[in-house]
C-alpha cells in the first residue's frame, strides 16, 4: 500500500507536470514505489520524458559502475526501465579522485538552476538521519562531505563483501536543500521505524534528530505502513 500511495503521488504529479523535477532516495524502503512506478510506465504509458532526478546522496570512493553504487542501484531499480532521458539524471559522483567539494558545489547549483525540486522523497534512519544528514547536521547545511555515524555504516556493511569496503563517507545533499523542496514525500517501513517516526512526526524539533526539520516544512506527506506507524497518533 505504501509503495503504490508513493508512486502515485510521483505520477499524479508527472501527469500535472510533464517537466516534474523529483528527488529521489535509495535504501530498501523505496523499492516498491520503483517498482510500482515502473509497471505504471509499462502499462499505462506513464511518462518521464521530460522529467528530471536529482538523487539524494552517493557514497564516496565508489565508481559509478561499482554494483553497491546508488548509480548502480538507481539504474537496476529504476532507471534502466522507465523513458528518462539520460541528460536529465543527476547523482553525485563519489568516484575514487574526484574533488568531492567542487563535486558538492556543482550539485548544489545544478540543483539551484533545474529550478529547485518540486518533490522530493525521503526516507528516515533509524538515527534520525534524513538522506545522509547525521545527527548533528545544521538544518541550514547544503550539499556536502559528510562523515557516516557509525550504525549507518553498519548497516551499509551487510551489503558490502568486508568491512573494509563500507565506505565511511558520503555526499549528500543538505537539510537545507531538502527543506527548500515545493514539497517532500516522507516514507517509512518497519517496526524498527516506529519509535523514529513518532519522535520525527511529534517530537522537538532538533538538530539533534535531523528529521525532525520537516516539521519545519509547509507541505510534508508522511506515507508509513503499519508496523512504522504503531508508536505514532493517527492524526498527522
Amino acid at each position: 500500500m505504501l509503495s503504490q500511495q508513493a508512486a502515485h503521488i510521483v505520477g499524479d504529479g508527472l501527469k500535472a507536470n510533464p517537466e516534474l523535477t523529483l528527488g529521489l532516495p535509495t535504501g530498501s524502503t523505496p523499492l516498491g514505489m520503483y517498482a510500482e512506478l515502473v509497471r505504471l510506465r509499462q502499462a499505462e504509458g506513464l511518462d518521464f520524458s521530460r522529467a528530471r532526478t536529482f538523487n539524494l546522496d552517493e557514497y564516496i570512493g565508489l565508481p559509478a559502475d561499482h554494483p553497491k553504487s546508488y548509480h548502480a542501484y538507481m539504474r537496476r531499480h529504476f532507471f534502466d526501465h522507465v523513458n528518462l532521458a539520460a541528460e536529465n539524471i543527476d547523482i553525485p559522483n563519489g568516484a575514487p579522485g574526484i574533488d568531492v567539494d567542487a563535486e558538492s558545489e556543482r550539485y548544489e547549483r545544478a540543483i539551484h538552476a533545474a529550478g529547485g525540486i518540486d518533490l522530493l522523497i525521503v526516507g528516515i534512519g533509524a538515527n534520525g538521519h534524513i538522506a545522509f544528514n547525521e545527527p548533528g547536521s545544521s538544518f541550514a547545511s547544503r550539499t556536502r562531505v559528510v562523515n557516516l555515524a557509525p550504525d549507518t555504516i553498519a548497516n551499509a556493511r551487510r551489503l558490502f563483501e568486508s568491512e573494509a569496503e563500507a565506505p565511511r563517507t558520503a555526499i549528500t545533499v543538505g537539510i537545507g536543500t531538502i527543506l527548500d523542496a515545493h514539497r517532500i514525500l516522507v516514507l517509512a517501513s518497519g517496526a524498527s521505524k516506529a519509535g523514529v517516526v513518532r519522535r520525527v512526526l511529534r517530537g522537538l524539533v532538533s538538530e539533534s534528530l535531523p528529521a525532525t526539520a520537516l516539521q519545519l516544512h509547509a507541505d510534508v506527506t508522511a506515507i508509513l505502513d503499519q508496523p512504522a506507524a504503531l508508536d505514532t497518533p493517527q492524526s498527522l
